[in-house]
């Protein structure tokens, strides 16, 4: 696909905003590293390894981020001792979301490393998951805080049921709308919010302030997980590590395919074809990616993402403007514009 001039505006625009954004708080986030590697340790070889292993294959450490810009935005110190530790609890929950996604998709590699499941096995890749969501536990006792343990109890059981409800769900061609926007909710929103809403805690924010930054951070994990399923479709596999299309193959149906369903029944047949099979052996891959282009089903599940970066966005005017207020503003826009 040729992209257009003004989209490869916007693609620089949203690679100019993450440089800004991170270079904001580049200092904190090299601080998250530290706290990463010091929390990792322990006395059980194993476990010592695969932490680090996990940590220098981090991505851009988006959740740290945000506990750390919304504690500045709201006047707090996001450099203070317990900030990192917190944004560090935040990477590890996220980091032991994806150790037990590799299982169930059973997945060989995550940005171009291999998944600690195919190193060592489904069962060191399950028990490592839970001591990372224990060792997390375990370090926001420290903060002795029974609002910050209320929103780290709520929104591991949330992913948790995100989990389960995408595993009854896989293999079925006729998901919803409601159904694929509630798993996702679960799986990917929610940590977003408990990030942004624990950062404004820590950082001593107002009632209004707190629920602006909750509402904020569900809103844009929601873009940001529509915006990852489109890049299965879009994205170079060099920048994803992955192929075109193979969230299908792994049983998910995902936006763009739920509306190319609405507007193209036929290809009903061919989905399920796929999710029978788990190859493109007897559908042309080709074909079911033009359908999806030609059907303006990409476009519509991006107008979906925009609209949840612009409530992400809107949420923000609670807040006071200041540079890290308007680096959160700022993420939307990389968060729909991103290529990977």
């Amino acid at each position: 696909m040729t992209l257009s001039g003004n989209t490869i505006a916007l693609e620089e625009e949203a690679r100019v905003s993450a440089r800004r954004i991170f270079s904001l708080i580049s200092n904190e986030l090299q601080q998250v590293e530290v706290e990463f590697e010091r929390q990792a340790r322990s006395n059980v070889q194993v476990i010592a390894y695969l932490g680090e292993y996990l940590r220098v294959s981090g991505g851009k450490r988006v959740r740290p981020a945000l506990t750390i810009l919304s504690n500045y935005a709201v006047g707090g110190d996001g450099s203070r001792y317990n900030s990192i530790r917190m944004a560090t609890v935040m990477e590890f929950l996220h980091t032991a979301t994806l150790v037990h996604d590799d299982i169930i998709d059973k997945a060989d590699t995550r940005r171009n490393r291999p998944t600690v499941n195919a190193l060592y096995g489904n069962e060191t890749a399950v028990l490592m998951g839970d001591w990372l969501y224990m060792s997390a536990f375990e370090t926001s006792l420290a903060e002795r805080s029974l609002p910050i343990l209320d929103i780290l109890t709520h929104v591991t059981r949330k992913m948790t049921e995100g989990e389960l409800l995408q595993l009854t769900l896989l293999g079925h061609a006729d998901l919803s709308e409601a159904q694929y926007l509630d798993v996702l909710t679960r799986k990917t929103a929610y940590l977003f919010s408990a990030s942004c809403e624990i950062g404004a805690i820590l950082g001593t924010a107002n009632e209004a302030q707190q629920h602006a930054l909750r509402e904020y951070g569900l809103n844009l994990g929601i873009a940001f997980q529509l915006i990852d399923d489109l890049l299965d479709f879009t994205a170079d596999e060099a920048a994803i590590g992955k192929a075109a299309g193979v969230d299908l193959l792994g049983g998910k149906v995902t936006l763009p395919l739920i509306y190319l369903m609405e507007a193209y029944p036929d290809a009903s047949s061919m989905i399920e074809t796929v999710l029978r099979s788990g190859s493109y052996e007897e559908v042309n891959q080709k074909d079911l990616l033009e359908a999806i282009e030609r059907t303006g089903s990409l476009e519509k599940a991006r107008e979906c993402a925009n609209g949840y970066a612009e409530r992400a966005h809107a949420a923000l005017d609670a807040l006071p403007i200041t540079d890290y207020s308007e680096s959160l503003r700022a993420l939307p826009t990389y968060v729909l514009e991103r290529d990977r």
